[in-house]
């Protein structure tokens, strides 16, 4: 296209319908941003994919308003929402902070305090609540599920193919192959490995508040299935930390009983991991109910 064409044409948009120019104080947001990007687009102000974003989203707004049909109410009709991949591939493309190191505990099995799970057949696996082997026994609790996503913290971009181990304690506060009792269970642990978007999601059971520590999960990344199950080096250990609503509302059932007394002795100021930043990015999100079951949510930097 001719850049005379191009300019006539964009001229030709600030016209009434009368044919006289359109004053600049009333031309509307499109134009401020048009006339926005113009001025500094030598600057690079705006990367690609946010100045993509900023158009699109006023170009929607303003076609709305000049194509909306009043119904039988007076009212225009909503523009459509923004689709999932569109904010997915936002986030993506954020920095985030990366989640902090952490203890793996007493109870890893990972080989790096006596007992070794990792290399067992059957450890790799979505549901953790039953045992695998020579036991099928099943952790009983408030369901779970646990969605844990990997993101690269430098840039945002989903680490897919990572492998992830989570493990954590049963209703009773006990940690399979280690708590008397539990000794020859391996429940509640499994590896999984990242899909496209970065994320695991483990089918579990509510932890226990144990004395001393507050409610959590412990978790290690590595950078694949092969050298999760090989116990091979570790890219990030942590924990995440469960919110004080939701564990008021499991503890309230049967079960958990001890959770209760053991909950309002810690806090996460007090909590000997958490009380260095009071799990900012350690968190879960939560959503569901005791009757139906809980999702745990969070997504960390490495």
């Amino acid at each position: 296209m001719n850049p005379d064409d191009s300019t006539a044409r964009r001229d030709r948009e600030w016209l009434d319908a009368d044919g006289n120019p359109i004053d600049e104080d009333h031309r509307g947001l499109v134009y401020d941003i048009r006339t926005l990007v113009d001025r500094r687009r030598a600057l690079g102000i705006f990367g690609g994919v946010a100045l993509t974003s900023l158009l699109a989203a006023c170009g929607a707004t303003d076609d709305t308003d000049a194509s909306a049909t009043p119904s039988s109410t007076g009212s225009s009709s909503p523009s459509a929402a923004p689709s999932a991949s569109a904010t997915t591939e936002a986030e993506a493309s954020v920095p985030l902070d990366e989640v902090p190191d952490e203890t793996a505990g007493p109870y890893p099995a990972d080989g790096s305090n006596g007992i070794d799970v990792l290399d067992d057949s059957g450890i790799v696996r979505a549901d953790i609540r039953s045992s695998f082997g020579s036991s099928t026994t099943v952790a009983d609790g408030v369901p779970l599920t646990i969605a844990l996503t990997v993101r690269d913290a430098a840039t945002g971009a989903a680490l897919a193919g990572r492998g992830v181990y989570l493990w954590h304690c049963d209703r009773g506060g006990d940690y399979s192959l280690y708590s008397r009792g539990v000794e020859n269970e391996n429940y509640l642990r499994g590896v999984q490995e990242t899909d496209a978007n970065g994320t695991v999601t483990f089918t579990s059971i509510y932890p226990a508040c144990y004395s001393g520590r507050w409610p959590h999960i412990h978790f290690e990344v590595y950078d694949d299935i092969a050298t999760a199950v090989a116990s091979g080096p570790i890219v990030k250990t942590s924990q995440i930390a469960l919110p004080p609503e939701t564990n008021d509302a499991v503890y309230a059932t049967s079960g958990y009983e001890q959770s209760v007394r053991n909950a309002s002795q810690v806090s996460l100021q007090s909590d000997n991991v958490f009380r260095d930043d009071g799990a900012v990015h350690q968190l879960a999100t939560m959503s569901g109910s005791v009757t139906a079951g809980y999702t745990a949510a969070l997504t960390i930097g490495v």
